[in-house]
C-alpha cells in the first residue's frame, strides 16, 4: 500500500472537477500523485523518481512570495479564477501573447493545437490593450511572442516596436525557426526591431526525432536558422521536448551541440512531453520526472555535468524546474557555477525575469556606451560581457497536465499566458485539456 506523506489538490483527468489529492511513497520507493473522483474513479501518477528524502530536499525555495500586482477576486477557486486572482502567490515573470493561430508545420505533438480552427491573428488594437493590461499587473514582463507560430507575422517589428513604447524590454521568439532559416535577412530585421533572443524548438541531432515529434526532418532548418541567429546577433536557446523512447537518448548530443556553438547558444532549456492539447502520444507508466532528467544529463555528458549541480525553483514551485549555471574554463573544460542558498537564480518574480534577459539575450554591441560617447568598453564591461559570453544554462520546465495538476504548484506559477477577457492565466491551467481533449481555458 501506498504510504501517504502530504495531501493537496488536483482535478479529475476526466471531468476537471477539483478533487483532493495525495503526495504518497509507492512500493518501489517512488513518489506518486493518488487522486480519486467520485464519478470517474481512481488515478495514479507518477512525480519523482527516487526516495521521499531526496523528494523533500529538493523543496529549499524561499518563503518569500509576492503575489499579483493587481489581483482579481477569487470566486469559485483555483484553478477556475485564473486571472491572476488573489489566491496566486506569485506576481509573474514570463507572458505569452499568442499572436496567431496560424502555423506552418503540424506537429503531432503541440500544447497550443496550431493550425486548429478558423485561422486568426490577434489584431495591433487587441495587442496593444494586452501590453497595457499587463503594465496594470505589475509589468514590464518578459514577453514570448509565441502561437500558433508567430512568425508567420509579417508585423513582428511593429509588434515589438509597440511594446518598447509601452516599457517592456525584453522580447523573446518561440519559433519553430523555419522562417529564419528560409529568409535571408529575416533575423537581422529582427534584431534590429529589439528582439532579445531566439527560443528555438530542437528535439534532438537527427530526423528522426523531428519525424516523431513535428511530422517531417527539420535537423538542417534548425542548424541554419541558428546560423542565421548567430550572424545578426541573437541569442538562441535550444528547447527540446523529450519524450520517452523518442529521444531520451539525445539529450547529452543537445547539450554538446549546445557548448560548441557557444556564446550564441546561451542555453538548452529541455521540456518533458505533458499530455495536454494535441499530443500524439500515449502517456506511458513511468513519465519523465526531474530526477530522470538529472541522470540523463549525468550519464550522456560522463559526468561533466552532475546531477547535484542542479537545484529547483525559487520564484515558481521547485517541483516545476530545475536549472544550473556552468562557466566555460580557459582550458576548455567547463565548472557549475555554485547556486544561492533559494537553491535557484532568484526568489522573486522581478529575479526570475533580470535573470532571463541577462542570461539569454544575444551580445549587445557597445550599448548604451556609444550613447554616452565612448567609442571603447570599459576593462570591468569587458570583464562582464566575457564572464556572461562563458556562461552557459541549463534548465528544464515539467508543465502539469490533468494527471499530475498540483494546485500548489500551479498557484506559484509564474510564466503565463496572456487572454484578453482573462487577463494572465498560468500556462498549465491556460493549456489543460481532459483526458478526451476537451479545454478549460483555451477557446
Amino acid at each position: 500500500m501506498p504510504k501517504i506523506f502530504s495531501k493537496t489538490q488536483s482535478v479529475c483527468p476526466v471531468c476537471l472537477k477539483v478533487i483532493e489529492a495525495s503526495r504518497a511513497v509507492g512500493g518501489d520507493g517512488n513518489i506518486y500523485f493518488l487522486k480519486t473522483c467520485p464519478d470517474h474513479g481512481d488515478f495514479s501518477t507518477l512525480i519523482w523518481e527516487g526516495g521521499i528524502v531526496e523528494y523533500l530536499m529538493w523543496d529549499t525555495s524561499a518563503p518569500k512570495r509576492d503575489g499579483p500586482a493587481a489581483a482579481l477576486p477569487a470566486e469559485r477557486g483555483c484553478p477556475y479564477d485564473c486571472g491572476l486572482c488573489e489566491a496566486h502567490e506569485s506576481s509573474g515573470c514570463c507572458v505569452l501573447l499568442e499572436l496567431t493561430n496560424r502555423c506552418n508545420l503540424r506537429c503531432p505533438v503541440c500544447f497550443a493545437s496550431a493550425g486548429e480552427g478558423e485561422a486568426r491573428d490577434l489584431p495591433l488594437e487587441e495587442i496593444s490593450a494586452q501590453y497595457d493590461m499587463l503594465m496594470a499587473r505589475g509589468g514590464p514582463f518578459n514577453i514570448q511572442l509565441s502561437g500558433g507560430e508567430p512568425t508567420m507575422r509579417d508585423d513582428l517589428p511593429e509588434i515589438i516596436d509597440l511594446g518598447l513604447g509601452k516599457g517592456f524590454h525584453f522580447f523573446q521568439l518561440n519559433t519553430n525557426g523555419l522562417r529564419l532559416a528560409e529568409e535571408p535577412g529575416y533575423a537581422e530585421k529582427l534584431k534590429a526591431a529589439g528582439l532579445s533572443c531566439v527560443f528555438l524548438q530542437f528535439d534532438g541531432m537527427d530526423d528522426k526525432v523531428y519525424t516523431a515529434l513535428r511530422g517531417r526532418p527539420l535537423l538542417d532548418v534548425k542548424l541554419k536558422a541558428i546560423d542565421r541567429c548567430a550572424a545578426a546577433g541573437l541569442g538562441v536557446v535550444l528547447v527540446p521536448v523529450i519524450a520517452p523512447e523518442v529521444n531520451e537518448d539525445q539529450v547529452g548530443s543537445i547539450i554538446r551541440f549546445g557548448l560548441k556553438n557557444m556564446p550564441h547558444v546561451r542555453g538548452v532549456h529541455f521540456q518533458p512531453v505533458s499530455y495536454f492539447g494535441r499530443c500524439g502520444l500515449t502517456a506511458p507508466a513511468t513519465r519523465i520526472t526531474i530526477p530522470r532528467m538529472l541522470r540523463l544529463i549525468e550519464a550522456q555528458t560522463g559526468g561533466q555535468m552532475k546531477a547535484g549541480d542542479f537545484g529547483g525553483g525559487g520564484a515558481e514551485n521547485p517541483y516545476c524546474s530545475f536549472h544550473a549555471s556552468y562557466m566555460r574554463r580557459d582550458d576548455g573544460g567547463f565548472m557549475a557555477l555554485p547556486r544561492p542558498r533559494s537553491e535557484c537564480c532568484c526568489t522573486t518574480s522581478a529575479e526570475a525575469r533580470d535573470f532571463v534577459a541577462r542570461q539569454w539575450s544575444g551580445r549587445e554591441e557597445n550599448a548604451g556606451l556609444q550613447e554616452c560617447g565612448m567609442t571603447e568598453t570599459s576593462s570591468l564591461d569587458e570583464f562582464l560581457e566575457k564572464a556572461r559570453e562563458n556562461t552557459f544554462a541549463v534548465s528544464g520546465m515539467l508543465f502539469q497536465d490533468a494527471w499530475n495538476l498540483d494546485l500548489e504548484r500551479l498557484r506559484r506559477c509564474y510564466i503565463c499566458e496572456v487572454d484578453s477577457e482573462r487577463g494572465m492565466v498560468p500556462f498549465c491551467a491556460y493549456n489543460l485539456t481532459d483526458a478526451g481533449g476537451r479545454p478549460l481555458y483555451r477557446k
